[in-house]
């Protein structure tokens, strides 16, 4: 039995506990100071790693990194975790994978490549660090299979200035038709396709669309992003009416969607397990690489990156979109920096002046120029120079100080050659439609994707039917004499390549659509190997005429 004096002694404790529980339970929470914009621009070298004026996308900031991350995670190991727990984005995405794991011999037939190929994956997933997070985080903020996040390696081997044949473009491949269905502007200064969260957002809403449309099943709604959904219900269509079974590998498809489907279903089970096929594959942050910033109106893009502290070519690989020497003057009006970079990009741009914004040179007008001759002689369009310069319609004065763009030969080779490829809206129209020869295997709708064409439009321009056969060595109309879709002359343009680690020569000629015979001749090169990082290389670059 305790004596009055232990349990007085026992009551002051549970007195003194319950007290320093209460205080501990009232004390303030640490408060961040608010960043107040100081006098002067804030100097880049050691940015804040939090950064509340430059918000990421909603569903990335749900998924920040949290203190309780496990540093070293197997799929077994990880169960019930939430995404901010994951140490590898790898570990991540495995958690979500939800497309069947099937054996079929074309899936294995791809498999094998991507195991012999170790550089590419490599080089892909290495490009794929900048843009992965964010894909991860809006695919689950959707529900739909985190396999979807490397079907960019499948398009384009997450190299954001990748371009097809069929004028197709961006991490997402979208041709222009499809851009402009879902949403992606495209003009002189901005291509929609490249840009990583808008396109991102596009694709994603496209194979949703597709999955609905297809009864839930993926792999269909995959199979008809690559060669369209007119081809999967045709071949549906013809099994139906064969009373054949209507799932994927049934379907009688272009020979390029029969590989697509199993290419991506090869690198689902490759990142899944990559230690059974002798694969080591960089772990990934689990953590946003960009925030998005406001740019608060048009800026030049060297001016962007020198107030965040980022490069040049940093800058312009997560704004691919902006093809140019300076965002677009009627949006979108913000920049993808990287998360160190983006609170003080937001303390400088509101202090810049509109001078310090924009760097372009000004021309003076002169007797007998119009707006249309300003624009060709800086290379152009009569629409910029009005925008430029909130210009009406009408003749121009004589003595008017005109804005215009600077000189576009400073520009990352890269984004020169994007910007090579917008189509120049006042270019000459040919004398002659451009005509395709079919090939064995050709439909409407292949060639419609290959050309940028919308199918009906194409089966109209040549009295048919979407769904009608081809024959081998038919004649199809890609454009008429007045519909401006014939060839323009072109200029040679030279620009400088520098070479980066892990280039090729195969893969530079790729990357500009000429011949590795080509850049050998320019650069007087006596062999394909041999190239070093950081060596120049002299591109010639077919331009269109205005």
């Amino acid at each position: 039995m305790r004596t009055d004096a232990a349990r007085v002694t026992i009551m002051a404790l549970l007195v003194a506990c319950a007290l320093g529980l209460a205080a501990c339970a009232h004390a303030p929470a640490k408060v961040e100071t608010p960043v107040t914009a100081p006098a002067q621009l804030v100097p880049p070298a050691e940015p804040s790693a939090t950064y509340p004026e430059a918000p990421t996308p909603p569903s990335a900031q749900a998924a920040q990194p949290s203190d309780s991350t496990i540093d070293s995670a197997t799929p077994t190991q990880v169960a019930g975790l939430t995404p901010a727990q994951y140490a590898d984005l790898f570990d991540r995405m495995r958690a979500g994978f939800k497309l069947d794991d099937v054996q079929r011999a074309a899936v294995d037939r791809q498999l094998n490549w991507f195991a012999a190929h170790p550089d590419y994956l490599e080089r892909a997933f290495g490009r794929a660090e900048l843009y992965m997070y964010h894909i991860v985080t809006e695919l689950e903020a959707r529900g739909m299979p985190l396999e979807i996040a490397l079907l960019p390696v499948v398009e384009s081997a997450f190299e954001p200035y990748a371009y097809s044949r069929a004028r197709a473009s961006g991490l997402w491949q979208f041709i222009p038709d499809t851009g402009n269905r879902y949403g992606l502007k495209q003009d002189w200064w901005y291509d929609g396709r490249r840009d990583v969260v808008e396109s991102t957002r596009a694709a994603l809403d496209y194979l949703q669309s597709l999955h609905d449309e297809f009864n839930g099943d993926w792999l269909l709604a995959i199979a008809a992003y690559n060669c369209g959904e007119m081809a999967v219900e045709r071949a549906l269509d013809a099994n139906r009416a064969k009373g054949k079974p209507l799932d994927f590998w049934s379907l009688k498809l272009p020979k390029e969607t029969q590989a697509y489907v199993p290419k991506l279903l090869a690198m689902r089970r490759l990142v899944s397990d990559p230690e059974t096929y002798d694969i080591s594959i960089s772990p990934i942050p689990n953590q946003p690489y960009f925030a998005r910033v406001d740019t608060h109106g048009q800026i030049e893009l060297k001016v962007a990156a020198e107030i965040a502290g980022v490069s040049d070519e940093e800058l312009y690989e997560l704004n691919p979109a902006f093809h140019r020497w300076a965002t677009d003057p009627k949006g979108p009006h913000y920049l993808l920096l990287p998360v160190d970079g983006a609170q003080v990009f937001t303390q400088n741009v509101s202090q810049l002046s509109d001078d310090q914004r924009m760097h372009s040179e000004t021309y003076t007008v002169g007797r007998g120029d119009s707006v249309a001759s300003v624009a060709r002689r800086f290379n152009t369009t009569p629409n910029v120079v009005r925008e430029m310069n909130d210009l009406p319609t009408g003749a121009l004065t004589v003595g008017t100080d005109l804005r215009v763009p600077s000189a576009s030969d400073t520009l990352p080779a890269k984004v020169l050659l994007a910007a090579a490829r917008v189509d120049n809206p006042t270019k000459r129209m040919s004398k002659r439609p451009h005509v395709h020869v079919v090939h064995r295997g050709d439909t409407m709708y292949s060639i419609a994707r290959r050309s940028g064409m919308d199918v009906n439009k194409l089966a109209m321009m040549n009295g048919m039917q979407p769904g009608d056969p081809l024959r081998a060595g038919q004649r199809l109309r890609l454009s008429n004499n007045n519909d401006g879709g014939g060839r323009t002359g072109t200029v040679s343009r030279k620009v400088t390549y520098t070479v980066r680690a892990g280039d090729t020569l195969t893969q530079i000629a790729k990357l500009f659509q000429c011949s590795v015979k080509e850049i050998m001749s320019w650069n007087g090169l006596a062999s394909h190997k041999g190239i070093l990082p950081g060596q120049k290389l002299t591109i010639r670059m077919a331009g269109r005429r205005g």
